[in-house]
Parts: C-alpha cells; structure tokens; sequence
C-alpha cells in the first residue's frame, strides 16, 4: 500500500492549501484538505460518470437517473435510517449531475466523519432498489425534465445540444432524450448494469475537507472504502467528427407560452486541460467579449437595452464541448439585430487581439473571484470536486490556472481563429410568436469581420522629432450640406461623433480614460468642411485610438447625448453668440446676409428653426453620407512611424466606402446697390459694426496674394500698425481695434490667427469695427468709409507695400508656425489644389509690385456698394442718422490737433446717401431665427 503523499502548496498555486493524498489498492483515490476552518467537515465524492458515458442508444438519462437513486438505501441502511444519521450529524447534504461526473457532498460536524464516511461507503457498495421503487423514481425524473423543460434556457440548450452533435453523447443534456426518460421505467434490469459499470472506486474520489487530521481521514476511508472491488469495463465514448464544410445550423424553438424572445450563439469549443491552452483560452476571452464588463453588454443592456440577459458559458468538460453566448431579448423584432450584434464580436475576435491590460485585468478578476468565493470548507472542498474529477488530481486546479496565468493575446487569438467559425456554429432562437423574416439565413463570420485591408488614402506625413502626434481627418462635408430646414446638422452630425461617446464607451468613460494620457479628440464644422482632430503622446498611440477612433468610426449616438448637444448648439447659437457677444454676431449676420439664399446663407450653428427640427435619425443619416472614405483627406503630425500611418490607415477603411456628400456649387453672394444696412436691435451698452461685400477671390485665385496684402495693410487682425487701427483706433481712440479680412476669420475677437480647415469656394472681403459708443457709431461707418475710399483711389505707396510685403514674407511662417496650423494648412491646400502654403504665398509675394496689388484692390473692392451690419440699442435713432445724412460729430475727452478736428468735421459730414428703403432694423430674437 502506497504511504500518503503530502505536498505544500507552491507560492504561484490558486489554492494555499497543503493536501494530502493517497491512492487506495482497489483504485479509490482519497485527497484530505485541512482548510483552517473550525468544527466543519465537507465530504465531497465525484465519480466519472455523467451523461458523457451514455453511450448506448435508448440509454441516456442513467447517470442523472442514479444521482436519486443512490438516496434510495441499502440493506444495512434504508433510506429512514439513512437520513436519520444524516439528520443527527446536523448535515447538510445533495448531489448533482453533469455531463462528465456525478458528484454527492455532504457538510457535517467534524465528530461525525467516522459515521458519515461509513454510511456513504454502504451506499455506494451496497446499493439495493426494489423494480417498483425504480418505477417510482423514474417517474420523479421525467417529472424534473417536464420541470427544466418549463424552462427556456433548459430547452433551447437541449435543442442547441442535438443539433450540435451527431455521435458524440454530448448530443443530450444530463437529463437525457425524452423518449429515453419516458421508457426508463421499462430498464430495471439496465439500471443494475449501469451502476455495476460506473459505480467503481477506481473512477472515484474521496475528499475530505475541514477540521481533519490526513492520517486519520485516510485511516477511516480505508477501513469503510478499501472492500469496494475495482471494476473492469471498459468503454469508449464516441468521438464527433469534424463539420468541416458543412457551415452553420440553425434552429428555432416555438414557445407556447408568454416569454421573451432568447437568441443563442454556440461554438464546438476544445476539450478542459490543464496543459493545452486553447480552452482556457476560449474561456477567458468569451467571457471578455460577453461578460458584464464587455462593451457588448454595456450597449446591448445598458445603453440600448434591447436585452435584458447577455452572457457566455464555455465549460470545463474532458471532450470537445460547445461554448456558447446567449441573449435574452426584449423585443422579438430586435432578435435579428441582436444576432448580428453577437456575430460581430464574434467576427471582430477573430481578427483583433485583446489587449495586454484586458488580459491582465481578466485573469486578475478570474483569480481572485475564484479565490474570494473560498470563504468556506464546503466551498472549498466543492471547487476541488468541479477539478479533481478530471484526473482525481488536487493539483489539477492549480495547473489550470497555471495556464490561465501564461495566456497571451496571440493566445486568445489563435483559439478564436480555431474555434469561432461558421462549420463549428450553431444558432438558436426561442419565442412566443414570429421573429423577423430572415433570422434563419445566417451571414458568414467572414462578412462580418472588420475590414484589415487598409483604406486607399493617400497621407499627408509631417514628421518631426516632436512626440506629440496629431492626426487630423479633413471630411467635405460642412454647413453647406446642411439639408433646407435642416440647417445646423453638419454640425451636430460632428458633435454628436467628438462629444458623444462611441457604441462601446459613453462620453464620460471616455473623458475619464483620456485624461490621464491628455489626449483629445475635437471637431471643427464650417461652410464646406468638417475636421476631426486627435492628439496624444506616441507612447499612447494605441491606447488613445482604441478609445478615440471608435467615435468616428461606430458612433454611439444616444438620445440623451443627443438631447445634451443639441441643448448646447442652440444655446451657443441663442446665448454665446445672439445675446452675449455682439461682435461675433455682427460678423456671422454679415456673412449671411451677403449670402442670403445659398448654402452660406445661415451660421454652421444652424438656425433656431433648423435646430429644433433635427432629430437623431438625422444626424445618423448625414453622418453615414457624409463620412466616407472618399470624403476625407488625411494628415498626421509628430514623431510619427510607418506602423502608425499604417493602422491609422487601417481603421479608417472601416469607413464606409464612396465618394461622400454632393459638391456644392460656388456660391454667389449678394452684391449690394450703395450702402445697404440692417440694424439689429439689441440692448447693448456700446454699437458693433462690420461690412463687406463678397469676394470671389480664394487662395487658388491669382489676386489671392495681392488682397492678401490689401487686407494686411488695411487692418490686420490685432496689428496696431495697420491703416484703420491707426486711423480709429490709435489717433481717435474710438474702440479697441479695427479689422480686415479677406477670408472667414470665427471666433477672431479670441484668436491671434484663425484657425486652418476653414475652406470656403466664396469669401467676403469684411472690415470690422469694434464697438464704439453709440454716439459714435455713425461717425466710425463714416470714417471706415472714407478711409477704404482713400486707400482704393489712392492705392498703396511704394513704402507702403515694400513694409507690408516684407512683414508678410515673415509672418507667414508665424502664422503657420504650430503643429495644428501646419497640418491643417497642408490638408486646406489640398482641398483648394494649391502648393504648400508658406512656399505659395513667399512665391506669389516675392513676384507683386505695388501696381499689381492696387490694381486687384480697384478691382475687386469697393468702398460704396457694401453690405453693412450694425448692433444698436437705439436703432431707430441710428436709423434716422443714416437716411437724413445727419451730421456725426465726435467729442474727446482730452485735446486733439487742429489738422485731425478739422478732418473730423469734414468726415461727420460725408454724404452717404443711404436710401430709407436700404435700411432694416431686425429684432435680435428674429436674428438666425429661421
């Protein structure tokens, strides 16, 4: 007889424990665990026989069968005596079934072993049932399979099982064929079969778990077990044969009574082994991708709440088994979706890795799980049970775990690629009434795959040995294509993708994992365009894009996201720009209404009206026009390697294919007859101005340098040397600074310089008055007026122009002088099919003469045919100014030359001649109303 072996468990095993164990003659094995807990005993017996060793047709249901009948008694013990011992050890006791083991435990006081050990050897040696109590009990088994029948999951498994297997036993559950249950009564004589075969200490396990002494455990076991004789059948269970090319099956189960719908998602998965890696595997990340921590179930049950139940079971069994993934559905018309959105996760695990912190963070929480349920003898000793059956080893569930432990990505990946195919699936569905039309016809995984095939862009690269890395995807979708009555929905379409979260991540998940690395991910709308721009540290890269693409690329589009956005672009709208900033509003209402009536004729904030009508089927219809493959150009910035172009390139292939929204055409703005003004009244403290008229000439136009340089000296932006800041500003004082522009410039009264991406086909030459005190403000139109006259006859001196021409060649790289401007200044050339820009603009300057920029300012500018903007309290009293040409005098507060007072009166004076029918006053309320 082999002595005892006792082996303390190594630092890396799951469980701590120092077992005992020991082989007995007749084949027993008896594992004894101290577990450190006081006064309890588990006693735990698996056997190696489960629904797996009914291998004879009309025979299934034996091994559950036997889970009752070993209840049943035995000559020395009947079942009242039996229980009475039972009850008297104050024990609690059961047994349970599965497909490869049958396992009987009993929980007791630790003085109680001796007895306990003594009567669960009788049973099992010693077994003795009457044909009419076999009856009996036949009859309580179909009753149980009626009960677990009731049940839908119970019921779509079994169907899910037969049709799964044609040869192995696996085919039925542990309660058997029906057919086979309603004819046990009929197999008396079998059942004694059965057991002579199965029932035999050599497919046995004792374990004893507790408050135990080994030796003295192993004493008691021998002295009751060692008399059980060894059996000597031998059978093999019957292997299923490969389904290669025979594809997917599908079956459906009619359920007579009210229930939700349930969809089932199963796989021929690989046999348990505590060497082998590919079902751990498995396992690990089927419970990754279905899980409760999955971004499947975050979508499918917290944020779209299709369904109620999601989850996976890929169980430890000694054959190939089926791992599953099942969903219970709240509505049957979403079963197809819900479906598909199984398969997806499916397909996507079969062509993306997890990543090393999912893997880490999901085998932490397998461990400690496991670990944190051993909080008791018998959950111990029942966790040993569920192992040692496979090879009656302890160290079974240690060396499983030692695998788990070595799993890699490319592990999980080559099991997904092994296993999660269209020959190894099965699915099932269950309901009450009619599923969508087609929920049969299953797609093939392939099709669902995401695409790794590498979008056809070409890439604009400006490598530097900056470790910041931008990107920026430069869409032709903008303002412009915003549908009539409609109007704000690229807008939102781009908001609703930067700052709404994406299908797996809800916004504040994905603020709160891009803080700690400081990336962003933001969007710029305007006229023609919409720019979406990343950034993060190299060292990010990957991390920051699986958190950032998947808004672009599978938006979540939320109705309470949805809600919150639009809230928040009628608000800057109504609020930032109507009420509380009468600058930028002068400056957007003049760009309108030169516009009026073309696709520039509203702000990229949309209208009141326009906002209201938007729903969120809007938005999901522009964004899958509108964001195409077609449709993007591509920068990126930074230390940047071939492998981040390359899979920045391979994500955004999952863009749908096409060349994107219509071109629009090139708008035609309204070109004014004199002075034409409107007067938005509103209570403001002091009067805004601006006027414009529109401009043909961008920067793949010939005289775009020569405006350049018009504007430039006329009034550049936040330039004190500039011709109307020194007129306005800088001798008179009147405000705080005065502007001219050539090319959209939003946002200007926050910014040195605007931004990049703000292409337009049409432009408006503008001059910007900043506000002057009302009293002023007939005064300031007069003096710009007079000022964009003189410059337009007069033309600029030749001093004039070598100081502009040369504070531009320099400027030019000032402007463009960070990361974003110099990427998005690369992707705007492409849009407008100009060379670089800096190179463009010093070529182009280098080439003018004085004759050739006063020549395209006679052309192209006009300082009597403007369109005009003006923001008054008074704006009836500002009316009246205009149209009666009514002398403006200016007061100062100090003195001022006589050469200056005596221009002043004369400029007060200036005749304008603005007709009444020229001038409108508008509420702001009605100001981007509609």
């Amino acid at each position: 007889m082999a002595a005892p072996a006792a082996f303390a468990a190594p630092a890396a095993d799951l469980l701590p424990f120092k077992a005992t164990e020991k082989t007995l003659p007749n084949g027993l094995k008896v594992i004894v665990v101290p577990t450190g807990f006081p006064n309890i005993v588990s006693l735990q017996i698996p056997v190696q026989t489960g629904s797996r060793n009914e291998i004879e047709p009309g025979k299934s249901g034996f091994a559950h069968f036997f889970e009752h009948m070993m209840f049943r008694g035995t000559p020395d013990y009947p079942p009242e005596k039996y229980q009475d011992i039972i009850t008297r050890a104050g024990a609690r006791q059961n047994a349970y079934t599965s497909d490869d083991l049958t396992n009987y435990y009993t929980t007791f006081a630790k003085e109680d072993l001796d007895t306990v050990l003594n009567v669960e050897a009788d049973r099992f040696q010693h077994l003795s049932y009457s044909e009419d109590v076999f009856k009996t009990e036949s009859r309580a088994v179909l009753g149980e399979y009626n009960k677990n029948s009731a049940n839908p999951v119970s019921k779509l498994l079994e169907v899910t099982r037969e049709a799964a297997f044609d040869q192995h036993t696996y085919k039925h559950t542990t309660m058997g064929f029906l057919k086979d249950i309603e004819d046990m009564p009929n197999q008396y004589a079998y059942s004694k079969v059965f057991f002579d075969r199965w029932y035999r200490p050599e497919r046995t396990t004792i374990i004893v778990a507790g408050d135990v002494e080994p030796a003295k455990a192993i004493a008691m076991v021998e002295k009751y077990w060692s008399k059980w004789q060894r059996g000597t059948y031998q059978a093999a269970v019957p292997a299923e044969p490969a389904r290669d090319g025979k594809g997917a099956i599908y079956r459906h189960v009619p359920w007579a009574t009210p229930t939700l719908p349930m969809v089932m998602v199963a796989f021929h998965a690989p046999a348990f082994s505590e060497k082998n890696k590919e079902q751990a595997a498995l396992s690990l990340l089927l419970s990754l991708s279905f899980g409760r921590t999955s971004p499947l179930y975050k979508r499918l049950v917290q944020d779209e709440q299709k369904v109620d139940q999601l989850f996976d079971n890929t169980p430890n069994r000694i054959d190939p088994t089926l791992a599953l993934v099942a969903a219970r559905v709240k509505k049957g018309e979403d079963a197809t979706y819900v479906r598909d959105q199984i398969l997806q996760t499916v397909a996507k695990l079969r062509t993306e890795a997890v990543s090393d912190k999912a893997l880490a963070e999901a085998k932490s929480a397998l461990k400690y799980g496991v670990i944190r349920s051993l909080d008791n003898t018998e959950q111990i000793a029942g966790t040993l049970a569920s192992f040692v059956h496979f090879n009656r080893s302890y160290g079974t569930i240690n060396h499983y775990y030692r695998v788990i432990d070595s799993l890699t990505p490319a592990d999980l990946l080559a099991a997904a690629r092994k296993y999660l195919t269209d020959d190894g699936m099965v699915v099932s569905t269950l309901s009450n009434g009619e599923l969508p039309a087609g929920i049969a016809d299953l797609p093939k995984l392939a099709s669902l795959e995401p695409k790794t095939a590498s979008a056809d862009l070409a890439v604009t690269v400006q490598k530097s040995a900056l470790p910041q890395i931008r990107y920026k995807l430069l869409f032709s979708a903008g303002s412009a294509h915003d549908p009539a009555g409609k109007e704000g929905l690229a807008a939102l379409t781009a908001a609703m993708v930067a700052s709404a979260g994406s299908a797996d991540r809800k916004t504040d998940e994905i603020n709160k994992a891009l803080f700690p690395m400081a990336g962003s991910f933001t969007e710029q709308t305007d006229k023609e365009m919409t720019t979406f721009t990343g950034t993060t540290h190299k060292d990010n890269w990957k991390a920051f894009n699986d958190i950032a693409l998947p808004m672009l690329l599978s938006p979540g589009f939320r109705e309470e996201d949805f809600r919150r956005l639009k809230d928040a672009q009628r608000n800057a709208l109504q609020t930032d720009l109507k009420d509380n900033n009468e600058e930028e509003l002068g400056k957007e209402r003049l760009q309108t209404n030169v516009y009026a009536g073309t696709p520039y004729g509203h702000p990229a904030l949309g209208t009141v009206r326009g906002l209201e009508s938007i729903t969120l089927d809007d938005v999901r219809q522009f964004y899958a026009k509108a964001y195409t493959q077609g449709a993007v150009k591509v920068g990126i910035s930074g230390d940047v390697s071939d492998d981040m172009v390359a899979t920045l390139k391979q994500a955004l292939a999952k863009l749908p294919q096409g060349a994107g929204l219509p071109a629009t055409a090139v708008p035609q703005g309204h070109k004014a007859n004199g002075l034409e003004v409107e007067i938005i009244e509103k209570n403001a403290r002091s009067t805004g101005i601006s006027l414009g008229l529109p401009l043909n000439v961008t920067r793949s136009h010939p005289d775009f340098a020569k405006l350049w340089m018009v504007k430039t000296w006329l009034g550049e932006h936040r330039a004190s040397s500039a011709l109307l800041y020194q007129r306005i500003r800088e001798v008179r004082g009147m405000n705080y600074g005065d502007y001219a522009y050539i090319e959209a410039f939003p946002r200007g009264m926050f910014q040195f310089f605007p931004n990049p991406n703000l292409g337009r086909k049409a432009q408006l030459f503008e001059i910007w008055i900043r506000p002057v005190a009302p009293e002023n403000a007939h005064f300031a139109l007069r003096i710009a007026l007079s000022e964009l006259d003189k410059a337009i006859r007069n033309g600029m001196t030749k001093e004039q122009f070598e100081t502009t021409r040369g504070y531009l060649m320099k400027n030019v790289f000032v402007m463009t002088s960070t990361q974003d401007q110099q990427l998005g200044y690369a992707l705007d050339s492409q849009w407008y099919g100009t060379p670089e820009f800096t190179a463009m603009m010093r070529d182009a300057l280098s080439k003018l003469t004085v004759d050739d920029v006063n020549a395209a300012m006679r052309k192209h500018l006009s300082a009597q045919n403007l369109s005009v903007v003006m923001i008054a309290k008074d704006a009836a009293g500002l009316k009246d100014k205009l149209v009666t040409d009514a002398p403006s005098p200016i007061k100062y507060d100090g003195n001022k030359p006589k050469d200056l007072l005596d221009e002043d009166a004369v400029i007060g004076s200036m005749k304008l001649n603005i007709k009444p029918e020229a001038v409108k006053i508008t509420p702001a309320a009605q100001v981007f109303a509609e």
